[in-house]
């Protein structure tokens, strides 16, 4: 739902926080991440009510404007929130909790993942990387430039979540890697150095840069128990590997 809308942000948290339905408000996006917003930034809001309680507000779900954007949910359906919403929530500031500190155990579960949906997470995102980083060597090897830094590209995401999913953590969106890398560096990376690697990569699909980086990759998958989903690409690892490294570490 988009319209004009005259209440700011301040005169909404108000109004909600006297409506007793409402149990729970959390604010998400840049205006959560300390020094990320900017004179462009919104309220993005989760207004949170009890179950089956009747209230005008919850017409305004889906509701955007250039000052609010509203996600009005149940108490449950807060809980079940996931996915690509995994990160808002895991890294979003409780303003309101009704309910005895649910919704801010809710909050702070988003940040962690279980060691078993991990473990299936990473051993998903290694094969899509390491599928995708080959792909971008065969093409850069054949000729075809563009193939080879879309295919680098590519990469890269699936990259991203297996790091962070051996981390246990969820995937930061794009525009928030920084901000949480300087904040929560990835447990056995310098922060520095990765992201110098993934400037190098998203520039120019620089082969040097993700073949050292794979190499990396590849140890610290190894260790952290995901060496059949590599010894599946048997002799391809050959291209895939930094050119120095000609047997596994």
């Amino acid at each position: 739902m988009s319209a004009p809308h005259p209440m700011s942000y301040e005169a909404f948290v108000a109004r909600a926080t006297a409506d007793p339905a409402v149990v729970g408000l959390v604010l998400k996006g840049s205006r959560a991440h300390e020094g990320m917003a900017t004179r462009y930034s919104d309220h993005d809001l989760y207004v949170v009510l009890a179950e089956g309680a009747a209230t005008g507000l919850a017409a305004l779900d889906g509701f955007r404007s250039a000052r609010l954007d509203l996600v009005v949910v149940t108490a449950a359906e807060f809980d079940r929130l996931g996915d690509w919403e995994r990160y808002a929530i895991a890294r979003a500031r409780v303003l309101l909790d009704r309910l005895g500190g649910r919704i801010t155990r809710t909050v702070a579960a988003k940040g962690r993942l279980g060691a078993a949906e991990a473990s299936r997470v990473a051993a998903a995102r290694l094969d899509a990387y390491a599928n995708a980083h080959y792909r971008s060597l065969k093409n850069a090897r054949d000729g075809s430039p563009l193939a080879a830094r879309l295919d680098a590209a590519d990469s890269l995401g699936f990259l991203l979540e297996l790091l962070f999913a051996l981390d246990r953590r969820p995937r930061p969106y794009n525009k928030y890697l920084e901000w949480e890398l300087a904040r929560f560096p990835l447990s056995g990376w310098d922060t520095r150095r990765l992201l110098t690697a993934l400037g190098r990569i998203t520039g120019a699909g620089d082969v040097d840069a993700q073949r050292e980086l794979f190499g990396r990759v590849e140890a610290v998958a190894r260790a952290a128990g995901h060496a059949a989903t590599l010894d599946a690409w048997g002799d391809d690892l050959g291209l895939m590997r930094p050119a120095a490294v000609r047997r596994v570490p």
